[in-house]
């Protein structure tokens, strides 16, 4: 046997592979059959041939759709760049093509081109170059099973083990891929079969199948390629890094063609092009007119860079980043550790139509980037904005200002992947502190609690605001030394809750808390945002930088917890929605590769308050809007005239400011803050604004678009027991030590103040007197006045003589004025009939008592007196008079 002869039989496996081929080579009947004519064949069938085929891995788009309803593509992801294309929609220059450059006798064979690979052998062992010498079936084969082995990949080294398993040269692949071939051919017909193979097939790069590659390197359809156009594409397929034709000078491989001194461009390609289309004039599926035009057409591809990943689409780039959460979030099976829903994004085909309105999209991304440039000297200023729709959770808009990137080779200022829309767990931040928007939710627990907007209470600053209560024992309750201020300063007063929410008050807030349960506030919170904090920890399990927890503790009420506008905005929508907080989701559809629906993540609905109590809220926030600190962002809308509620927040030092607020179908939160570091945004201009006022620009032009587009019903009224101001028992505090009378009036839901001194028979220091007693309005003032302690009760001198009593009185340290009053009783001459002040009556040392003394008038001749005869006045008192 020659040399050749022996590395035939080398390559081939020997006897084995040498009957297969034998056998195959007699009909492609014989080789579909399977029949065995010696033992190498029984070998040979004993070999796996269940080829399982799985779904091609095919690039994810993500829509907005238009107010039309049309689909607009958003972004795309891809493992693999391929759109999977039907068998008629690819144009047959392609099929035609694909036959003529890699395996003319496709239509003949069994799956096994016998003489194709033994010419591959001859070539490879002749030291003539390698050569496939494979089937479009076998080629098939081999794509089908990188592919499977792809998918099945979760690192880059798994993957490239995957390529290597079923590229390599060896004897034991090439007889598995030939006996799927067979299985193959047997299970499927030569058409399906030709689809199969130009839609796995790769074209350089991530390109992979015909319709991509058509897009990508001429940026036209399948179906429309030009017959040199279709010829240059299947070349690539033969050595896809090779021909491929984003290199134009072939620098990829570092294989110049010059002519001339002149570097010809994608000559490789064309070298093998006009191969392809030699043979296909040859076997006669072009005419010699369509050849010659081809062979002189130069190869002129219109390279369209496929758009992958959010930063495809600016405007839309965050909330799409957020929609890819969603799916990875929600459409992971949590009993496995698998990612299957980055694997469905990236390779399942999905088509995802998103809940994203377009227009009110346009008008937060223009309204945030027209007064918060992504860049500002000496300051990293962040701005979102966030849109919800009430009732269902469906995000509307979704905008910030920094440049969306996920490469970390682009950094800079203007710059981040970031959310800051969003929780943690969803690429967000870890938050900011909301400020005083955060005071609806203390507004919301006072109305739960009974309490009345019209309630007023002890809204005075102070520096100890002492022990706050709360059913939550691990919570901070003691306020120590905590001493917060108003925006606008000054010392507080008695102010009702309506007072506080329309001007913001710190101080009013706090004394509502002071009469609420803390933990209370801190549910209704969690309830109406459907959330906790944004690094997804419950409300109140803050880490400060010790590494300590932060309880909810009185400062809470203020804003101080990290939060998320979105978790705002959607509390804002759960107000303005009758008190249903919804889930915030993204995607409204998904359908897979094959059209049919993936059921999608759903928004979860739940009464967080009954609507009695949201429309108490609704009541005090659309007073902001119209009397309070929201009226520059209503006085800026052309439809100011729809009923909204709103809360603006600054938090300490202006490190971050919002406005939030709704109508009754659509609720958006804007903010502007500082994204790290530190700049007083009262302090700090923005092309000569006031940084701290921006989201008043802001919010505005978002919620002009959305009541224009969706309307605004009016809010429900209230009932009546949230408006009026209920009246309670006022508790005696006379005689008790000024701190604890203050206390027992605030634990009675009143306020008190401190009005001097009075005289009192009290304990000096101790309180002398109240202004009221028995009801009052609930949350009313009490005028205290401490005792002098200079008054004791008088004696009881009635019934005394004159003599007798007025000695008492003096000894006690009385003044006395004597009175007569005239008698027919002889038993009262000369005693005390009465005394003013009365006997127990207060009165201090010095003060004149009136004592009146009986006069007998019946029946005497004028003699002498019995009861003693006439008494003188005494201290100025009444002259005498004739017996």
């Amino acid at each position: 046997m020659s040399d050749v002869g022996t590395g035939i039989l080398g390559f081939v496996g020997m006897s084995v592979v040498a009957g297969v081929l034998v056998t195959a080579a007699v009909t492609p009947a014989l080789a579909v059959t399977g029949m065995a004519a010696n033992n190498s064949i029984t070998m040979f069938e004993n070999l796996p041939s269940s080829l399982e085929i799985g779904e091609l891995a095919q690039k994810s788009t993500i829509y907005a759709v238009k107010p039309d309803g049309t689909p607009s593509p958003m972004a795309w992801f891809y493992d693999d760049n391929r759109e999977e294309v039907a068998f008629e929609y690819i144009s047959p220059y392609l099929k035609d093509a694909a036959v003529a450059g890699e395996d003319p006798r496709f239509y003949d064979h069994g799956g096994i081109d016998i003489a194709g690979t033994i010419r591959g052998a001859l070539s490879t062992v002749s030291g003539a170059g390698t050569q496939g010498g494979s089937s479009i079936t076998q080629q098939y084969v081999k794509n089908v099973l990188v592919s499977n082995d792809m998918a099945k990949a979760k690192t880059q080294e798994e993957r490239l083990e995957a390529w290597e398993k079923h590229t390599e040269t060896s004897i034991d692949r090439k007889l598995k891929e030939m006996r799927y071939a067979i299985t193959v051919e047997k299970q499927y017909s030569k058409d399906d079969i030709l689809r199969g193979y130009l839609n796995i097939a790769g074209f350089g790069g991530q390109i992979y199948g015909v319709q991509t590659a058509a897009q990508y390197y001429f940026g036209t359809n399948a179906h429309d390629l030009s017959l040199a156009q279709a010829a240059s594409l299947i070349a690539i397929v033969n050595s896809p890094e090779e021909f491929r034709l984003d290199y134009p000078d072939d620098e990829l491989n570092g294989a110049k063609t010059v002519v001339d001194g002149e570097t010809v461009p994608y000559a490789r390609n064309k070298e093998r092009r006009d191969y392809i289309l030699d043979k296909m004039l040859e076997q006669k599926k072009i005419t010699k007119e369509e050849h010659d035009a081809a062979i002189a057409e130069p190869v002129a591809p219109k390279i369209t860079e496929p758009s992958s990943g959010c930063q495809a689409s600016p405007s839309y780039a965050y909330f799409c980043d957020y929609v890819t959460w969603e799916i990875k979030n929600k459409l992971d099976n949590p009993e496995t550790e698998e990612n299957e829903g980055a694997a469905m994004l990236e390779r399942g085909g999905l088509d995802i139509y998103t809940t994203i309105d377009m227009d009110l999209q346009a008008a937060a991304y223009s309204a945030v980037h027209d007064n918060v440039p992504t860049a500002i000297p000496e300051a990293d200023i962040g701005a979102s904005a966030v849109s919800v729709q009430v009732g269902t959770g469906r995000i509307l808009a979704m905008a910030q200002n920094t440049v969306y990137n996920v490469d970390p080779e682009v950094t800079g200022d203007g710059y981040d992947a970031v959310n800051y829309n969003s929780t943690i767990d969803y690429g967000g931040s870890s938050g900011f502190q909301p400020g005083s928007t955060f005071k609806i939710f203390t507004l919301g627990e006072w109305l739960k609690e009974g309490h009345s907007v019209n309630e007023s209470m002890d809204a005075r600053k102070r520096n100890n605001w002492g022990t706050f209560k709360s059913s939550c024992p691990a919570d901070n309750v003691y306020a120590g030394d905590w001493d917060p201020r108003n925006d606008e300063g000054g010392n507080g007063g008695y102010w009702s809750a309506l007072y506080n929410t329309v001007n913001s008050e710190n101080t009013g807030f706090v004394a509502m808390a002071k009469q609420l349960d803390l933990c209370g506030i801190k549910n209704t919170a969690t309830a109406l945002m459907s959330s906790g904090r944004a690094d997804g920890k419950p409300l109140g399990e803050g880490i400060n930088s010790e590494g300590d927890r932060i309880a909810f503790g009185p400062s809470a009420v203020l804003g101080t917890e990290e939060i998320a506008p979105i978790s705002m905005a959607t509390a804002f929508a759960a107000v303005a929605g009758g008190g249903k907080s919804c889930t915030p989701i993204a995607i409204d559809k998904i359908t897979d590769a094959n059209g049919e629906p993936i059921e999608v993540p759903k928004s979860t609905c739940t009464q967080a308050i009954t609507p009695d109590v949201a429309a108490g809220m609704t009541y005090a926030l659309q007073r902001v809007m119209t009397d309070g600190t929201g009226r520059s962002s209503r006085y800026k809308m052309d439809t100011a005239g729809t009923p909204m509620i709103g809360k603006t927040g600054t938090t300490d030092d202006a490190v971050a400011t919002w406005m939030s607020g709704a109508s009754s179908k659509v609720a958006t939160v804007v903010g502007v803050y500082n994204a790290t570091g530190f700049v007083n945004l009262r302090d700090t201009y923005i092309n000569g604004t006031e940084a701290a006022v921006l989201r008043h620009n802001i919010w505005p032009r978002i919620m002009d678009v959305a009541n224009n587009k969706y309307g605004g019903d009016a809010f429900p009224e209230p009932d009546q027991k949230y408006l009026t101001t209920p009246k309670a028992n006022v508790p005696s505090v006379i005689g008790l030590a000024p701190e604890a009378a203050q206390k027992a009036l605030q634990d009675a839901g009143f306020g008190w103040t401190m009005d001097g001194e009075v005289d009192s028979a009290q304990p000096k220091g101790t309180i002398g007197s109240q202004s009221a007693s028995g009801q009052a309005p609930k949350g009313s003032s009490i005028s205290l006045k401490v005792s002098r302690g200079n008054l004791s009760a008088l004696p009881d001198v009635t019934g005394m003589q004159a003599d007798q009593a007025e000695a008492t009185l003096a000894a006690a340290g009385y003044r006395v004025d004597r009175d007569r009053e005239d008698t027919d009783d002889q038993s009262k001459d000369g005693i005390v009939i009465s005394q003013s002040p009365g006997a127990g009556e207060n009165a201090k040392p010095g003060d004149k008592v009136k004592i009146v003394i009986g006069r007998f008038t019946g029946g005497g001749d004028g003699g002498d007196n019995p009861g003693g005869g006439t008494d003188g006045g005494t201290d100025g008192g009444t002259a005498p008079e004739a017996g």
